[in-house]
């Protein structure tokens, strides 16, 4: 249970699960709720573990090792992890494109979860917050930054290539008419 606990706090990412997830999520009663995120908890105390669970702003989140934070700065740093992801690029795009934009509008775009993309884009400096949304919860803003320019030899965002994109609507095509046909013997 403890393994699918982890995967359940991996994949919530910084949203994290409450007690009351836990026990939902896993059809357990509070008390062995509570057993199962202690023992999980004790294990990552383990010296040779890199990741702790917390109890934060009422839920449980895995996080790194404040011991650990050196390393984790070295690879922020370190010019052979500037280069961008597949990923990191499109929210890159998403971004430049329709700024300032949210996490939830860059998600829908993507169709999938970018925190960790973002999270990322920010500590290398290609994005920033820039405020928050007047949409329900005030969600953050995102924008490039001046760095974003520089990584990409641009001297203002109007430097970016046109992606307008046209359609053919000219021929009628029907949707339920196969373009395959069997051969005859």
């Amino acid at each position: 249970m403890e393994g699918i606990l982890e995967g359940l706090l991996y994949v919530s990412g910084d949203d994290g699960l409450t007690l009351k997830q836990v026990m939902s999520i896993l059809s357990l009663n509070e008390e062995e709720a509570k057993k199962l995120v202690y023992r999980l908890k004790r294990n990552y105390e383990e010296e040779d573990r890199g990741l702790r669970l917390n109890y934060l702003g009422n839920t449980f989140k895995l996080t790194t090792k404040q011991e650990h934070k050196e390393y984790y700065e070295k690879l922020l740093e370190n010019p052979s992890t500037h280069t961008l992801s597949q990923a990191a690029l499109e929210v890159l795009a998403i971004i430049a494109y329709n700024e300032p934009v949210t996490r939830g509008q860059v998600d829908e775009m993507r169709g999938v979860d970018s925190i960790f993309v973002l999270r990322k884009l920010l500590a290398k400096g290609l994005i920033k917050e820039s405020g928050r949304s007047n949409l329900p919860g005030h969600p953050i803003l995102y924008k490039t930054t001046d760095d974003f320019l520089d990584y990409f030899g641009l001297s203002t965002k109007e430097d970016l290539p046109d992606i307008s994109i046209t359609i053919d609507d000219s021929e009628e095509k029907d949707l339920f008419q196969s373009n395959y046909h069997e051969e005859k013997e």
